[in-house]
């Protein structure tokens, strides 16, 4: 087991590797549930990673490089960690249910993808809708994922709570409640400690830009927002989100014999070296970005 202090997230899993995410997600449901159970989860994630890949039919692949496939696997296997944080802490969450929020966090950021008809810049510029476009992508392609009625309506009412402005304390059910939180709490986790999460500000600017979001004229501009963001993060986690964040300290203690809450570590680790960036005015801030090529990346994916 590990057992020092300064354990990371990226030492307990390659966060980079599809197939590596899938087998440690299922592995934690089934210490939970029946294998059986995660077999429509499964399903879900290949037919995930086949959209945002562009070989789902009538959809483009995916050309944001914020919003993409990477993040969206960290927030199902932060959605996983805190679910299992809650079993062991508190009363189990329903089999079903799990695996519904499961197939919600794979699919909350569809609405990003463009469809084959739409070759007009990138997914980014649905940035305000992209909540509201998910729902409709669940909607619209349940059979192929093989959800019944009960479950694509469960499943689209979850993707709503990732949206920043729910509050799930306004549910009136209080199971609807804590579901919605741990998957608003898990996107939220799965950003802000990704351990290059501020090299990839620099790719949530470009989205912003296409997105017309005002308050963005420059790179910096982004970098220095975020530490505002990460403040109201914080309360979102803590009262919107009902404190959800801590059932991976659970997680990680029970599983890994690790008593910090490794995420939250992560995020303020992130925050204080961004001061530390804004601070300096001496060289330019992105000679202290290099957790990612970011040159190449741009070359690559090209705004529009």
């Amino acid at each position: 087991m590990l057992t020092n202090k300064k354990v990371q997230l990226a030492m307990l899993l390659d966060h980079d590797n599809p197939s590596a995410i899938l087998a440690e997600c299922k592995n934690i449901f089934t210490l939970n549930y029946k294998a059986e159970s995660f077999d429509i989860v499964e399903n879900c994630f290949y037919l995930t990673k086949a959209l945002f890949e562009g070989d789902f039919p009538g959809y483009r692949e995916c050309n944001t490089d914020y919003h993409n496939l990477s993040h969206t696997l960290n927030c199902f296997i932060a959605t996983m960690r805190l679910i299992d944080g809650r079993n062991i802490s508190a009363e189990s969450i329903p089999e079903e249910i799990s695996a519904d929020l499961l197939i919600a966090a794979l699919l909350h950021d569809t609405g990003y993808i463009q469809e084959d008809w739409d070759t007009t810049g990138t997914g980014a510029k649905y940035t305000k809708t992209h909540v509201k476009r998910g729902m409709e992508f669940t909607e619209r392609n349940a059979e192929a994922f093989k959800l019944n009625q009960e479950r694509k309506d469960r499943i689209i009412s979850f993707i709503e709570c990732t949206d920043l402005r729910f509050d799930c304390r306004t549910v009136a059910d209080d199971d609807k409640a804590l579901s919605c939180s741990i998957l608003g709490t898990a996107d939220l986790l799965s950003q802000m400690a990704d351990r290059a999460y501020l090299e990839k500000l620099l790719f949530l600017y470009r989205e912003f830009t296409e997105a017309g979001l005002e308050g963005f004229e420059t790179e910096f501009d982004i970098l220095k927002k975020t530490l505002a963001f990460y403040e109201s993060t914080m309360v979102r986690l803590n009262k919107n989100l009902m404190r959800c964040y801590e059932f991976a300290e659970y997680h990680f203690r029970s599983r890994f014999r690790i008593k910090e809450n490794l995420y939250i570590e992560a995020m303020e680790k992130q925050m204080d070296y961004l001061q530390k960036i804004i601070d300096d005015s001496t060289t330019n801030f992105r000679s202290k970005l290099k957790r990612i090529d970011l040159e190449k990346v741009e070359i690559c994916h090209p705004a529009s």
